[in-house]
């Protein structure tokens, strides 16, 4: 037996040994999970760049069929785009503009839902928590999905600062914008356009931690149809958008038409390039 499970073995109390024991593996099957979604990375890797499954099984010692089976089975590559084991899905609680109440938009809400759909099809454990009234969250943790911008809390706007490209910027008659500093591109969502029209755009980053300890997942239209929108881009292309960027620090604009009874999205696109936060 290995020292831990001797360590578990040896407890005395069998409530605490079985806590142990079942915590213990737990995250053994959230490292075996994440193993296996590197072991099939680096073999799509390998034979994307020219070698046969036969030549990498040479080379590990296995038969070329179990090489072949482990590219096409087990956990997605693109998991590790939003994380490993269990990912937090971060949503904003809003002041309710009649009877003053915490409230959630219900695009958040649909969003974080699909993005926890999508998190279980990647073999990871989703968990769901609220940004409160007033913005203070503890952003040094991993693997953090926010769902939130700059106007609800501050210490997301403080991350947010951190991308010298991509930017949240008021305009000088009162709405939210995104600017992009390379091209000097405004972006003004359609409800803020007139005449009005169901558009939005919406900021989607991996970026540093403020401990520099880590990397957060940080999404947000200008108005919420902007983040399902976001949601949608990550459920239909994060393959794309993960082996462009794998888990590098990164940032984009989305644009995203809606309809305008549901509110659902009709047609999501990149409005700039992936731009590495290295280069900003």
């Amino acid at each position: 037996m290995t020292g831990e499970v001797e360590r578990i073995a040896a407890i005395p109390d069998p409530f605490e040994l079985l806590r142990e024991a079942t915590a213990r593996m737990s995250a053994a099957q959230q490292e075996v999970t994440e193993l296996a979604r590197l072991r099939r990375r680096v073999i799509q890797e390998l034979h994307h760049n020219g070698m046969s499954y036969a030549e990498i099984a040479q080379q590990v010692g296995l038969t070329r069929g179990r090489i072949h089976q482990i590219r096409h089975g087990g956990p997605a590559p693109e998991g590790a785009f939003l994380g490993q084991g269990t990912v937090t899905i971060v949503t904003p609680l809003k002041q309710e503009a009649i009877k003053s109440r915490p409230v959630v938009a219900i695009e958040d809400v649909t969003g974080a839902q699909r993005l926890g759909d999508l998190a279980r099809s990647l073999g990871l454990e989703p968990s769901f928590e609220s940004i409160p009234i007033g913005g203070e969250i503890d952003l040094n943790r991993p693997n953090l999905v926010v769902i939130s911008g700059p106007r609800i809390s501050e210490h997301v706007a403080q991350v947010l600062a951190q991308d010298r490209v991509l930017q949240f910027e008021r305009a000088s008659d009162g709405p939210w914008t995104l600017v992009d500093r390379t091209t000097g591109m405004v972006y003004r969502s359609g409800q803020d356009q007139k005449p009005p029209r169901s558009w939005d755009v919406a900021y989607l980053g991996r970026l540093p931690r403020p401990d520099r300890q880590g990397s957060i997942i940080v999404f947000t239209g200008i108005h919420p149809p902007g983040s399902l929108g976001v949601v949608q881009l990550l459920c239909t292309r994060i393959g794309d958008l993960f082996n462009e960027v794998k888990t590098g620090h990164f940032s984009v604009l989305v644009g995203t038409e809606y309809d305008p009874d549901t509110r659902e999205p009709r047609h999501v696109e990149l409005l700039t390039p992936l731009h590495r936060l290295e280069d900003n």
